[in-house]
């Protein structure tokens, strides 16, 4: 049985990635890479094939044929071939006869001359999904006076970012998992069309998005891939990007879509740990958030592991703080701050002050961090997909229900190395 499966790059992002049971904490591909990394460093060989990590079993390639290159351009296909062959964790079939009758994507052939394969853990020394929270995408149906139903349609565009940082502040990987969500509590079942951004591309064609303006402009959006609900038509897709249905009853996905082109995170973050005397240490968080200042993020978590001899932690906010809190989770060593909410283009910093059981005779920060994020924005989207408009089939002239889209954006692993 598979419980997740992921595959890095030389620095540790991930190229391809897959969490089949929700068993194993979203960090494990990050606590995979710092163990493969460190492993010489510690005064032993190199790391074995197969090892045991946090009570999960480990791989590591031994000969590689494939390389990073040919795993990026091809992810789609290998996406495509492991939903094929996993199932829930547990592998259906690996026959390549069967498999060619599921699996359509043709593969982009890479000149394998002038591209070094993927080798053994020596690569690492160089240098799901979709809902969030009921609060946020839960309709709200009202009655009209007299107790009548109220006509109205709500369409969430829920996104779902994973970005990584390196310890320097650049960003390794950044991808988007989004979905076009509908809600109808329309009567009769009228045909509806949604009208998508003009400038949609489907399929990496180069660039990056990363001349970022506002949530709410418009800009060119690139999407790796999407799928559609079936009881949507594409008659005119192609042409002016027009979605045309009609709603099945109860929710369900319109469209999902996914991203991995360059794009400007929402939040920034800092963290320096040094020293600061014997069995002591300090700890300097800081983020900025990089949205427009009409935006707010709520439900702010940001968590850091520290070296698991720390005995405790006293922590410093900011003159005039509110609506933060602080904590040291002793049962399994980690700091964590949360933040009720978060204006655009403000910054907040928490120091924390660490006190150890016994000496590190290591470098601290190979035994703390990473800093991870997780958060809430509403009306808010990095990918800049948009819905220009949405048409309901007239009943009568009177007929005018209401319609309501929203934006929201989540994270699903936001990671900062230290």
């Amino acid at each position: 049985m598979i419980s997740q499966f992921f595959v890095l790059s030389q620095r540790g992002d991930n190229i391809v990635f897959r969490d089949y049971r929700s068993e194993v904490a979203k960090g494990s591909a990050e606590i995979f890479f710092r163990k493969v990394k460190f492993w010489k460093e510690d005064g032993q060989e190199e790391a074995p094939p197969v090892f045991v990590e946090c009570g999960w079993c480990e791989l590591l390639p031994c000969e590689g044929v494939l390389n990073e290159d040919s795993l990026r351009k091809n992810f789609v296909l290998v996406y495509e071939l492991l939903d094929e062959v996993i199932d829930f964790g547990y592998v259906q079939t690996t026959s390549t006869e069967v498999l060619k009758s599921y699996v359509f994507n043709e593969p982009i052939v890479i000149d394998a001359a002038r591209l070094q394969p993927l080798g053994p853990a020596a690569i690492f020394m160089q240098g799901t999904k979709r809902m969030p929270g009921t609060a946020v995408t839960k309709s709200v149906v009202a009655n009209e006076p007299g107790g009548r139903k109220r006509e109205e349609i709500f369409v969430d565009i829920i996104e779902k970012i994973s970005v990584t940082f390196s310890s320097s502040g650049y960003i390794l990987t950044s991808e988007v998992d989004g979905t076009i969500q509908m809600k109808s509590y329309l009567s009769g079942n009228p045909e509806i069309r949604l009208a998508l951004n003009e400038d949609l591309s489907i399929g990496r064609g180069g660039g990056s998005i990363y001349d970022y303006r506002s949530s709410s402009g418009s800009g060119a959006v690139i999407l790796d891939d999407c799928n559609f609900h079936e009881s949507v038509r594409l008659d005119s897709f192609d042409m002016d990007r027009t979605l045309a249905l009609v709603p099945p009853d109860g929710e369900f996905p319109v469209m999902n879509y996914r991203m991995t082109q360059e794009f400007k995170p929402p939040f920034r973050i800092n963290c320096l740990i040094e020293e600061a005397g014997q069995l002591k240490a300090e700890v300097i968080i800081k983020v900025r958030a990089e949205f427009p200042s009409n935006i707010t993020a709520n439900t702010v978590v940001v968590q850091m592991p520290v070296p698991k001899y720390t005995a405790r932690a006293s922590f410093e906010l900011e003159p005039g703080a509110v609506g933060q809190r602080t904590d040291f989770k002793e049962s399994n060593k980690k700091l964590e701050w949360g933040l009720k909410k978060i204006v655009g283009g403000s910054e907040h910093t928490l120091r924390a002050k660490l006190t150890f059981s016994q000496e590190s005779h290591a470098n601290i920060t190979k035994e703390a961090g990473p800093v991870s994020m997780t958060f809430t924005i509403p009306m808010y989207n990095v990918s800049r997909l948009q819905v220009k408009y949405l048409q309901i089939a007239k009943k009568s002239s009177s007929y005018n229900p209401y319609r309501w889209v929203r934006y929201v954006t989540q994270a699903n692993s936001y990671v900062a190395r230290i």
